[in-house]
C-alpha cells in the first residue's frame, strides 16, 4: 500500500499533459500556425479553430492547418514546419497561462505528498522552457516530451517512464486528448479528462474514467477514482 493510501487518496503519483490540460498555449500556438500559414499567403486561422488541431505535436497541428486552408505537399510540410518551430521557440510564453485553479490544485497534491509529473507530445525542450518561464518546473519530478523517448502518445511507453521517474507506485494520469487516454489506458493508469481542453471531439467520446469541468473537481475526482480505473 502507498503511504497515501493510509491517508484516503489513492494516488502517489499524478501525470499531466501540458497543452490543453495544465496551460493554454492555444494563443501562442495559433499565432505560430498563423505564422507558417502566412509564409505562403494562406489566410489567419482563429484560436478557437486551432484548438481541436492540438495534442498530436506541431507536425500533426501544422498538417490541420494547411489542410483548413487549401492543402500542401510534403515539401511544404517540411518547410512550413521548421519555420512554425523556429517562431515558436521565440514566442513560447507570450500569451500562454495555467487553466484556472491549476496551480493550486497542484499545491494540494503537493501538500498531499503527491509526485507530479508532466507528458507532452510537444517537444521536450519547448516543455521546460514554458514551465521554466512560467516558474512551473520545480513542481514536477519528470519531464517528458513527445521526443524524450522517441516514441509519443498514444504509446503507452512515455507514460510508464513518467510514472518510473515519479518513483514507481499508484498513478493517474490527466490529460484533454484521445491520445492522452489512449497512452494512459494503455499504460494502466486511470485517466481524467479537461473537458476545458482543446478537444477534437466530444470529451464524453474519449472513454476516459472521469471528466472534469474545472481543477477544482481534481482531487474529490482524484479521491473517488480506483486506481484500476482504466
Amino acid at each position: 500500500m502507498d503511504a497515501n493510501s493510509s491517508h484516503g487518496f489513492p494516488f502517489s503519483i499524478v501525470g499531466f499533459d501540458l497543452d490543453g490540460t495544465l496551460l493554454d498555449t492555444s494563443g501562442d500556438l495559433t499565432a505560430a500556425v498563423n505564422h507558417a500559414l502566412g509564409s505562403i499567403g494562406r489566410a489567419p486561422l482563429t484560436v478557437e479553430a486551432v484548438k481541436p488541431m492540438i495534442g498530436g505535436g506541431a507536425r500533426a497541428m501544422l498538417q490541420h492547418g494547411l489542410d483548413a486552408t487549401g492543402g500542401y505537399d510534403a515539401e511544404t510540410l517540411d518547410r512550413l514546419h521548421r519555420l512554425l518551430l523556429d517562431y515558436y521557440e521565440a514566442h513560447l510564453a507570450v500569451h500562454t497561462v495555467p487553466f484556472p485553479g491549476a496551480i493550486e490544485a497542484l499545491d494540494e497534491l503537493a501538500a498531499r505528498g503527491v509526485t507530479l509529473g508532466i507528458m507532452t507530445n510537444k517537444l521536450e525542450r519547448f516543455a521546460r522552457s514554458i514551465l521554466g518561464e512560467l516558474g512551473l518546473t520545480d513542481r514536477f519530478a519528470s519531464i517528458i516530451g513527445g521526443d524524450t523517448l522517441g516514441v509519443a502518445k498514444p504509446s503507452p511507453k512515455p507514460i510508464q517512464a513518467l510514472v518510473e521517474q515519479c518513483g514507481g507506485g499508484t498513478a493517474a494520469f490527466v490529460g484533454d486528448s484521445i491520445f492522452d487516454v489512449q497512452a494512459a489506458r494503455a499504460a494502466g493508469l486511470p485517466v481524467i479528462a479537461c473537458s476545458f481542453g482543446f478537444l477534437s471531439q466530444p470529451v464524453e467520446a474519449l472513454g476516459a474514467g472521469a471528466i472534469i469541468d474545472s481543477y477544482g473537481e481534481l482531487i474529490p475526482t482524484l479521491t473517488r477514482l480506483s486506481p484500476s480505473a482504466t
